[in-house]
């Protein structure tokens, strides 16, 4: 233990000598949060807070950011980190540590949780260099523009995407960003905003996206279906060819949002996904809404929209317009509160307060547009149920009958301890184990097909007994939350056909330590 903590006192000071000759300030820690509060899906699922609480440190390079995650004491210290200047490929580098899984030429939230990312003073422009999110949770970017990232030509970075966010990612609110390239795919240029395998419980507010061929999509292929919850409101899409969003399955809510110069489609709703489609003003734009080059449908729920100097096509095998007259042809409950400008004044609200650079203004719903206070600070939150589901209190019998379904099965889950592994968990060794990274996190079984599962047994170690506290078990197929409660042992919940289940520690003493997640049809 001691040889441990003398490697990691070293560690901390090579970073803060890192730090020091890359461009980070350090400051004294600080209670500081983004201006405004998070609204829409990511205010679900426990909220989003990103660094609210922890340290405020400034960065004018990628490698100094970079260096300001792995200065934290574990991937999980909230840290607020402010960036002023033009970061790029020239300033940004890999940095090492164990709070931290960075990479060259690319802003690399991997593996981490509790961030913030904010532009102040003149601004933070990345230049051609994207943000990339990857198994991490509760980050918030705001007040910045990326621009003109590249997945192919000179230089590349995060496959095109100026933001993009994948494998199990949870509450990210992007606010007040301004995300443009110079082209479409034959240029070089991917999507401006791109969510898949398994993100959600995410919202993108007062932004601006143009200049691209592709705004964004939602789930990687039509048998992706992991992602939704996504929220985009009062956000300025603007010469763009399609995608603006493309939803395949999960559930979106789109609102207010100002459209121009679609080129090709807007909205494309398809694979089974359903949008919420409320008070948006389309502007001389083509096929603003529908499922397009599928035949895979997907739904919509509309209303108080504008329809200005908007064309059709006509319907074909694999492209169904929702126009000339949108109906609904689906309904969708939104979980939080919110409210809708009237759509004649959105492109006037939109232009007031979309994008970076804009003080960070909002509009409270009646068409005036004002500037936020800031949001009072406090701990990082647990996540919660989106909807109140039962609870199961008391855990079952100690040894459930049948087959353990998790003999053979795969695995995953979020940032694991050092020392542990996903494999740990189904190996029917109670000696071995994982450990989240931090005193909660999640670890999954899968499967290669739909397997029915109606009751699960978590096993702690002998030396760590009693440290799980609240838990979650969710759907890992669609995030529904299956049952919840206190205290590792047998779980029932009604039976479900599903191809992954996980297990989501949200309050624990101390690190906990799962040797077994074993898995029963019942």
């Amino acid at each position: 233990m001691k040889r441990r903590g003398v490697r990691r006192l070293q560690a901390a000071l090579a970073t803060m000598a890192l730090a020091a000759a890359t461009g980070v300030l350090l400051t004294m820690p600080e209670a500081s949060a983004a201006t405004g509060g998070a609204t829409g899906y990511a205010t679900q699922n426990g909220g989003t807070t990103g660094g609210a609480g922890g340290q405020t440190v400034r960065a004018t390079t990628g490698t100094a950011i970079h260096a300001a995650l792995c200065g934290r004491a574990s991937s999980s210290t909230p840290i607020t980190i402010e960036v002023e200047g033009t970061v790029n490929h020239a300033n940004t580098a890999k940095v090492s540590g164990g709070s931290c899984n960075t990479a060259d030429g690319v802003i690399e939230l991997k593996q981490i949780s509790n961030v913030t990312i904010v532009g102040v003073g003149g601004g933070a422009v990345f230049d051609q260099l994207g943000i990339h999110l990857r198994e991490s949770s509760n980050i918030i970017i705001q007040n910045v523009t990326v621009r003109n990232v590249k997945k192919s030509g000179s230089p590349t970075s995060n496959g095109g995407d100026a933001i993009g966010m994948e494998s199990n990612v949870r509450n990210v609110w992007v606010d007040h960003v301004t995300l443009e390239a110079s082209g479409g795919e034959s240029e070089g240029y991917d999507g401006l905003f791109d969510m898949k395998d398994n993100t959600q419980y995410v919202t993108l507010s007062y932004s601006i996206l143009r200049n691209s061929g592709r705004g964004g999509l939602v789930g990687s292929s039509e048998t992706e279906l992991s992602n939704g919850f996504i929220t985009y409101h009062h956000n300025l899409y603007e010469n763009v060819d399609s995608r603006t969003p493309l939803l395949r399955g999960g559930i979106a809510h789109i609102y207010n949002n100002h459209y121009v110069s679609l080129n090709e489609s807007g909205i494309n709703s398809r694979a089974g996904a359903r949008a919420k489609v409320d008070n948006n003003y389309f502007e001389d734009s083509k096929d603003v809404l529908g499922t397009f080059y599928t035949d895979a449908a997907g739904y919509w729920q509309v209303s108080g929209n504008i329809f200005d100097n908007v064309t059709w096509s006509s319907p074909g095998t694999d492209y169904n317009p929702a126009g000339p007259d949108p109906q609904s042809n689906t309904t969708v409950s939104i979980p939080y509160a919110y409210s809708l400008d009237a759509a004649s004044c959105v492109p006037d609200v939109v232009r007031q307060t979309a994008g970076s650079g804009t003080g960070l203004r909002v509009s409270n719903g009646t068409c005036s547009p004002q500037t936020p206070t800031p949001t009072p600070t406090g701990t990082t939150p647990t996540p919660t149920n989106p909807t109140p589901t039962p609870t199961t209190p008391t855990p079952g019998p100690t040894q459930p009958s049948g087959t353990n379904l998790s003999i053979g099965a795969g695995s995953d889950g979020s940032s694991k301890a050092d020392g542990t592994s996903y494999g740990n968990v189904r190996d029917g060794d109670t000696a071995t184990y994982w450990s989240p990274a931090g005193s909660t996190g999640y670890v999954s079984i899968k499967w290669g097909s739909a397997t029915a599962v109606s009751m699960i047994a978590i096993r702690e170690t002998s030396g760590g007994a009693g440290r799980i506290g609240a838990w979650r078990v969710l759907n890992g197929d669609t995030g529904a939350v299956l049952t919840s409660g206190n205290g590792a042992g047998v779980i029932t919940f009604p039976k479900t056909s599903l191809l992954k289940i996980t297990f989501e520690i949200t309050g624990s003493t101390g690190t906990p330590q799962v040797a077994e997640f074993e898995t029963y049809a019942g």
